[in-house]
């Protein structure tokens, strides 16, 4: 992954695209600082949790720019986030995310809202590799939880 990102660095930099070039420079410095911080070569696990880390920072500034109507920002972080989405695999449905869900209340016999950091604790470890929305994950947990 991290190649592929390089790669992308260095033909960003020959077709003169700038606002792609700066985007990827952002995101290897971020991967430095987390190989840095880690003290090892990153696999791409780690890579693209660094990657979903970058993305929901600029989600999170992204509404706060819409609220405040600062809508050249908010497209400039659009296309931000989506370079840099494409690095990740493609996010879960609902409909998977929920699957998913089930299954682990299942497998823990979960009981009550009580259960919760239990299952979320099983679902982030059958999330590895994998991109879900975390805030849906999270509310999908509570709903089956409070329904039983």
């Amino acid at each position: 992954m991290i190649t592929k990102i390089n790669d992308d660095l260095k033909s960003a930099m020959k077709e003169k695209d700038a606002f792609k070039l700066s985007v990827l420079r952002m995101l290897k410095s971020a991967l430095q600082l987390e190989q840095i911080a880690k003290k090892h070569e990153l696999d791409d696990n780690e890579v693209s949790s660094v990657i979903k880390k970058q993305v929901k920072l600029r989600k999170d500034s992204l509404e706060e720019y819409k609220k405040y109507q600062k809508d050249d920002m908010a497209k400039d972080l659009e296309k931000e986030i989506d370079i840099l989405s494409s690095y990740l695999p493609e996010e879960m449905k609902p409909e998977e995310i929920e699957e998913l869900v089930s299954n682990i209340v299942l497998e823990v016999n979960a009981t009550s809202i009580k259960e919760m950091g239990i299952v979320m604790k099983k679902v982030n470890e059958a999330l590895v590799g994998k991109n879900a929305d975390m805030s849906l994950v999270s509310k999908i947990v509570k709903e089956k939880l409070s329904n039983l």
